[in-house]
């Protein structure tokens, strides 16, 4: 008996360790660039000129170009020495496998980086997806966020990922910003600081090299700098006190990188159509001088158009190497950059000591990220472990810590469960997850359809239907892949939101970007609103908990969406 029970001990202690060595806390980054490092001194010494400037680019993949693409950035690898590669969509187990390819191809191994800020699902098939940065701005515990950043950077390193260019540390103020928005933690700068910073904490406790984007601060513009070049014309204070803010925070609680974002600041630059990304009284003035970041400076996609548009032909890339930036991140053409960065370096544009700390801080993350000593990945059984159950479980936690009632009380939501009830989803063509699992708790009840473009005669029709019910339940679905401010519904079909806001016993949900309220005048008449920020199940699984009682709300509202719903909203109950 004795036996058995000391090696059942020493079996739970063996599953303990291996659970802690997924997440088992990694020494900052930050910390080890003022070491001596052998390892780096010795790769950096073996290195030509021309290899060292290659390890500043990180050229594009993809895993869904097919192999004429693929060969190309093979090509790349083995003539350019570059640093790394970003991958963008495909498949994971494509990706594990592409990405042994081209390790075996380079001199010194890759970082490979992905822009993951919901995680794998944003960018490849078959791979999990947690909810976006503005569903977790409702979130009160940020410690569901930090697990979240944990098991992002597992899902990054089983396929053989290092880097990943989040969290986004934006604060989203301009409710029409059409490239930040749903992907900000909200508008409220001490929260999106607490809230990247537990998410990047997360990712990079568990071993991946974060970049907190994009500096100084992309939140309120309502100009895309993937096609233009975005104006911000505030001043230098409210520069500093606002959108500079989380950022300071974040390199105060040491996250690895920063990202600059392509924009025109005339305060902290006035060269006239100068993105940020170029400037050096930005990126080495500001961000490396006065708020004294030591980690690494990542340039936004130089192949966007907000850089590309006054600054063509490699111009862009040798600028943000002067500018401060360490990591060059997709560039238009990186051999020719290349050959203009070194002749900026034989022109003495730059001091050596500069050029060389740049290429071996860009050693140390390999280092750091265990290159020293890399091994391929196993593609076996990916697709199991990056959708394992746990992953599932804490989405839902997420899903059940957003929620946010901004409207009525426990008895208000939950009506009667015997009164005759209709269950109205808007803006889809199927039965919903919300319908089906709230008619579970209305036996009375009956489904109805709203399609995004529906006949207004159909709507006269069923306004008539519905005037033999007790109470109603209307969810209001996006199934647009990203969730704009503005739903693109009909007038016809936002004027039936109103007309049923507007009867007694009605409990509205929504299941889109909260900035959509403010486009549905009359919504606020309802009796009871949710806001679930997306169209996910475990969302629609949630609101059906806080209707019926089964679990009380906590999310609060992470942006004023209009003089009716403000920051920091949210009923508890």
């Amino acid at each position: 008996m004795k036996r058995k029970n000391y090696i059942a001990c020493c079996l739970l202690f063996i599953l303990s360790l291996s659970v802690q060595s997924i997440f088992a806390q990694k020494a900052n980054f930050i910390s080890t660039l003022t070491e001596q490092n052998h390892w780096v001194d010795s790769v950096y010494k073996k290195l030509s000129r021309k290899e060292r400037i290659g390890q500043l680019f990180y050229v594009r993949a993809h895993t869904n170009k097919g192999q004429h693409y693929e060969d190309s950035v093979a090509m790349v690898i083995q003539d350019e020495h570059i640093g790394g590669l970003v991958f963008f969509q495909g498949g994971p187990v494509r990706h594990a496998n592409l990405i042994n390819s081209y390790q075996k191809l380079s001199k010194v191994p890759l970082l490979i980086a992905m822009d993951g800020e919901w995680g794998l699902g944003m960018r490849l098939d078959s791979s999990v997806s947690y909810p976006y940065q503005m569903t977790l701005g409702a979130v009160q515990d940020n410690n569901l966020i930090y697990k979240m950043g944990q098991m992002v950077a597992y899902d990054f390193k089983r396929l053989g990922i290092h880097i990943n260019f989040a969290p986004d540390m934006d604060v989203n103020n301009n409710p029409n910003n059409p490239v930040i928005n749903y992907r900000s933690f909200g508008d409220n700068k001490y929260n999106v600081a607490q809230k990247g910073i537990a998410y990047f904490k997360g990712m990079q406790d568990a071993g991946l090299i974060v970049f907190a984007k994009h500096f100084p601060g992309h939140g309120d513009t309502n100009v895309d700098s993937h096609y233009d070049l975005p104006l911000l014309p505030f001043t230098r204070a409210r520069l500093d006190s606002l959108e500079e803010y989380p950022f300071r925070e974040a390199i105060a609680a040491g996250v690895s990188g920063v990202m600059i974002a392509h924009m025109s600041i005339p305060a902290l630059d006035s060269t006239k159509n100068l993105p940020s990304t170029l400037s050096r009284p930005i990126v080495t003035g500001i961000l490396k001088d006065s708020l004294g970041f030591k980690g690494i400076v990542a340039s936004d996609a130089m192949e966007m158009a907000g850089v590309t548009k006054y600054f063509p032909n490699g111009e862009a890339d040798v600028r943000a190497f002067l500018a401060g930036n360490d990591l060059i991140e997709l560039s238009v053409n990186s051999q020719n950059a290349a050959k203009l960065i070194l002749k900026a370096i034989r022109k003495k544009k730059i001091t050596k000591a500069e050029f060389e700390a740049k290429v071996k801080k860009l050693l140390a993350a390999k280092y750091w990220a265990g290159l020293d000593a890399y091994k391929p990945t196993t593609p076996k059984n990916i697709i199991q472990d990056i959708n394992r159950p746990a992953a599932a479980e804490l989405i839902q936690q997420l899903a059940d810590a957003a929620i946010t009632v901004l409207k009525g009380d426990s008895r208000t939501l939950r009506q009667s469960p015997f009164k005759k009830t209709a269950i109205v989803s808007i803006g889809v063509d199927r039965p919903t997850v919300f319908q089906m699992e709230l008619s579970k708790w209305y036996a009375n009840s009956m489904i109805f359809l709203v399609g995004k473009n529906t006949s207004l005669t159909d709507l006269n029709r069923m306004l008539q239907t519905l005037k033999g019910f007790d109470q109603i339940f209307v969810s209001i679905h996006d199934t647009r892949l990203r969730p704009a401010s503005k739903l693109d519904y009909s007038s016809d079909v936002k004027f039936l939101i109103s007309a049923l806001a507007a009867k007694p016993n009605v409990v509205t949900s929504v299941f889109a970007n909260p900035y959509t309220i403010a486009g549905l005048p009359g919504i606020e008449k309802s009796a009871g609103i949710l806001v679930g920020y997306q169209k996910d199940d475990a969302m629609q699984r949630s609101a059906v908990k806080v209707i019926t009682g089964s679990m009380k709300p906590a999310g609060k509202l992470p942006v004023s969406v209009n003089m009716y719903f403000t920051t920091g909203m949210g009923m508890s109950f």
